[in-house]
């Protein structure tokens, strides 16, 4: 009798492929005789037998299982089928493509703040990568139990301790708790590291991890802003020019962006000639009090005691008593 039973061809594929699907597993009773392999792109085929890996198919590809799968599986560690029935084998396919999720945090994370007794609470959300890297540890963990699974899976598994995680590398190394944003690259690494300690033993790898933004509540949100905001209205000089900046480049859409800019422009003229006559009034009273000081310099002197003109002598008066003349 041939290799296989001999029964209708069959075909061995990814039956109900979809792309949120890391894996799926055929299994049937047996390989019927003239039964074909078909491989995707972005799917391996791992043949198992007795739950042991016995062969990886990586080419995408048309494959007769009889006169191409079997002989190269024979090959390996002695593999042999009986003759006189098909051959008893499951075929897990992988999705081999890196996998991009979503998450966010369900409930607010109490960050310990000295400021805040009860913590400040903090949402995140972001995105993080995934992919299969050891099918051994897939198959030991979890295709040996199960026929498929999705990414709705993974992302339920690292969700569950995600805020755990989030809570340690925000804390960590005392950062600013009002400006996580600077240090999310450092807690998005630190946090990839600890998932693929997670799920390294079951065959996948955490290739990226992002945390997209740190959410406040809106009071602390709009203490940040009044804070910054201040900050920038230290230096006038800057603020206007900011201000002027932003107008100007609304202008050509908008009329009243125009207008804003024609009135801090306006301000900016006002406040130049207000400068301006500032000076100018206090050169004139600069002027009119050295003027004042001279006059007083020269009423301050003493009235001579003998009038120069006749001899008579004087008691302090301004004129001569005698002849007239003006004595000081």
């Amino acid at each position: 009798m041939g290799f296989f039973s001999n029964q209708f061809s069959d075909v061995v594929e990814w039956e109900e492929f979809r792309d949120d699907m890391i894996f799926w597993k055929w299994n049937n009773n047996e390989v019927k005789k003239g039964s074909r392999l078909i491989i995707r792109p972005g799917q391996d085929a791992i043949f198992i037998n007795n739950g042991k890996i016995e062969g990886i198919f990586e080419d995408e590809g048309e494959y007769d299982i009889e006169s191409e799968i079997v002989p190269f599986l024979s090959t390996l560690k002695g593999f042999r089928f009986g003759f006189n029935s098909g051959m008893r084998v499951e075929v897990l396919f992988v999705n081999t493509k890196e996998f991009t999720v979503k998450w966010g945090t369900q409930n607010p994370i109490n960050i310990p703040a000295p400021q805040l007794p009860g913590g400040m609470p903090i949402r995140a959300n972001g995105t993080f990568q995934f992919k299969v890297s050891d099918y051994v540890g897939l198959i030991d963990k979890i295709a040996g139990v199960r026929n498929s699974y999705l990414v709705d899976d993974v992302k339920i598994r690292i969700t569950s301790i995600l805020d755990q995680l989030l809570m340690r590398w925000i804390t960590k190394e005392g950062k600013d708790m009002f400006n996580l944003q600077a240090n999310a690259l450092e807690i998005g690494q630190g946090i990839q590291d600890d998932l693929n300690m997670q799920l390294m033993d079951d065959g996948m790898k955490v290739t990226g991890f992002q945390v997209m933004s740190f959410n406040y509540p809106k009071e602390i949100q709009d203490m940040i802003n009044k804070s910054a905001s201040h900050g920038m209205v230290g230096d006038v000089g800057k603020y206007q020019q900011i201000s002027v900046a932003d107008a100007m480049g609304k202008s050509s859409g908008s009329n009243t962006a125009s207008d804003m800019a024609g009135m801090m422009m306006g301000m900016n003229i006002a406040k130049e000639m207000m400068d301006g006559q500032k000076e100018s009034d206090s050169g004139k009273q600069q002027k009119t009090d050295d003027a004042g000081s001279n006059d007083s310099d020269t009423s301050g002197q003493a009235a001579p005691k003998f009038c120069p003109n006749c001899g008579q002598k004087n008691e302090g008066s301004k004129f001569c008593p005698n002849c007239g003349q003006k004595l000081s």
